[in-house]
């Protein structure tokens, strides 16, 4: 097998040369991979960067297969907990193999440090009954694949608003750091639409509230990247269907576990989760 090592200055260069993740999902034009993929955006802790390879080869990333579609376009997620660097496969069908070693840029998190000792959140006996099988749904929900081609499209966001909660953001108690907040959460009334930030397929719609989340919707958006839209007051959509960019697909409430109304917004890629602020660009009008 004849191998192609590309270093991490070749690819800082060639992603560089392109745009910040911002300015490289307003262009939708990514070259032709040759040998080497072509990578658009800059890779960083919680974001997501665009590229095409060769068609008919596989990707791995870190040793785990990497969806690709048949133009060989394809997307990669960095969890917000992303080590500072990564390794890219490309294997050919005629057996090439090319190896990219991707830099990660870390990044500067909200962190709250709290004197006073951690404390575990209080559970009931329902809460104990009831969580293992929602934990089950969620998981299943995410490891359906569907033909949605949403990860192509440039994201929205849901629901207009204040941003009142951050990715990433976390307290530290004493030393012991408690949960990071794993999406973006918009401040708004009970009622207030919410709406598909990229073409998708419900693969989750919760008539009834789980315990933390609420109402929970989640949409796969293909290629291994879907959304979740927590504490809604309803859902209009069902199990199943296929929605478009911007359709309405329930609205902004209180249920579930929250202090207030909002729509909390999460986004992973096959297991990684991202920042929404990253995916979708700064929220309109702020």
């Amino acid at each position: 097998m004849k191998a192609v090592i590309a270093g991490v200055l070749a690819l800082t260069g060639c992603v560089g040369a392109l745009a910040s993740i911002g300015d490289a999902q307003n262009d939708a034009r990514i070259p032709l991979g040759g040998q080497v993929p072509v990578l658009q955006g800059q890779a960083m802790q919680g974001g997501l960067v665009r590229g095409r390879g060769q068609g008919g080869a596989t990707l791995l990333l870190n040793g785990r297969p990497v969806p690709v579609a048949a133009d060989g376009s394809f997307i990669l997620g960095f969890d917000r907990d992303a080590g500072p660097s990564a390794l890219l496969v490309q294997r050919s069908r005629a057996g090439e193999e090319t190896r990219l070693a991707i830099a990660v840029l870390p990044r500067a998190w909200r962190i709250e440090r709290v004197n006073a000792p951690y404390r575990a959140g209080r559970t009931t006996a329902e809460f104990e009954a009831l969580r293992p099988g929602e934990l089950a749904r969620i998981a299943a929900a995410r490891g359906r694949v569907t033909d949605a081609q949403g990860w192509r499209q440039l994201f929205r966001w849901p629901a207009i608003g204040r941003q009142s909660g951050w990715f990433g953001a976390q307290r530290v108690y004493q030393g012991k750091p408690g949960g990071y907040h794993s999406g973006a959460d918009v401040a708004l009334p009970t009622g207030a639409p919410v709406t598909a930030p990229a073409d998708g397929v419900v693969v989750l719609a919760a008539s009834t509230p789980f315990t933390l989340e609420g109402r929970l919707l989640m949409l796969d958006h293909g290629a291994g990247l879907s959304s979740a839209f927590l504490h809604l007051s309803r859902i209009d959509v069902t199990d199943g269907e296929a929605v478009r960019q911007g359709q309405l697909i329930g609205a902004v409430g209180a249920t579930g576990r929250v202090t207030g109304p909002h729509l909390h917004w999460g986004l992973q890629w096959r297991g990684a989760k991202l920042d929404p602020l990253l995916v979708a660009g700064p929220m309109p009008g702020r």
